[in-house]
């Protein structure tokens, strides 16, 4: 099944998870510390949602950056996928912030991905296959699947295992972040 296919399938809890961790493993970009989206995680844990959209507002006033004039395009994009959570959680919205988030947080990997050769190309295909992607994109892919695989198959239990991923996904995105700043001073 398509990446596509899955968040078309996902519920509303698998939505924003999904979303959520595609935006935890882009906080690098945004100087972000690694706890900053917990209780963003914490309020899919508890069930019912409560507590998401003041949690957004805080996480998004603790991640205010500058004004986006210096910013390249891998900042702006993880700038706009925060900028454009939803403040509920009904699922139609979640699954367009959750798809937006899939496909910038695809095109934030090309763009920081020295392998993948032509940064300025098109959108990343969806499709789950990996062929013919950089080491960087093909990775991002299959993490942004297996969070689906895992919501999908357990639930608020798979929580646990999504985040798991993010924090993964998150130290990597960290190291290229890391690795770029220093060839560029």
């Amino acid at each position: 099944m398509s990446l596509v296919e899955m968040i078309a399938q996902a519920d509303a809890r698998g939505l924003a998870a999904s979303g959520l961790a595609c935006l935890d493993r882009c906080i690098p970009l945004l100087d972000g510390d690694d706890d900053v989206l917990r209780p963003l995680w914490a309020t899919l844990a508890d069930g019912d949602g409560q507590g998401w959209g003041e949690g957004l507002e805080q996480v998004r006033g603790k991640l205010a950056g500058p004004d986006a004039a210096g910013e390249d395009e891998a900042v702006l994009l993880a700038r706009r996928m925060l900028a454009a959570a939803p403040a509920g959680h009904a699922a139609a919205e979640v699954r367009v912030w959750a798809d937006a988030c899939s496909v910038a947080s695809l095109r934030i990997h090309r763009l920081l991905d020295p392998a993948s050769g032509d940064a300025a190309g098109g959108e990343v295909g969806r499709e789950g296959r990996t062929e013919g992607l950089s080491p960087l994109v093909a990775a991002e892919l299959r993490r942004q699947v297996t969070v689906l695989e895992l919501l999908a198959g357990h639930g608020t239990a798979g929580l646990r295992g999504a985040l798991e991923v993010a924090t993964e996904g998150r130290r990597v995105l960290r190291a290229v972040v890391s690795r770029r700043a220093r060839g560029r001073g």
